[in-house]
């Protein structure tokens, strides 16, 4: 992953893949009709986008439903 996708933005204290993340998230949920989105198909969107190991995905996931360290 690139070092400046972990920098976060001054709007709104996003890094650039949590903001992927969270947009392709709304994106899916909104496909499926308001449904719960597993997180396989999740990464699997959110790779096509920007370059994470299932590792990384996890740990920002995790972050971003509060079970993460910051």
């Amino acid at each position: 992953m690139d070092p400046r996708d972990q920098i976060p933005d001054v709007r709104d204290g996003l890094t650039r893949a949590e903001r992927i993340i969270l947009y392709t998230l709304r994106r899916l949920e909104q496909e499926r009709g308001g449904r719960s989105v597993p997180t396989a198909m999740l990464y699997g969107h959110v790779v096509e986008h920007i370059n994470l190991r299932p590792d990384e995905f996890q740990k920002i996931l995790a972050k971003l439903v509060g079970r993460g360290s910051p």
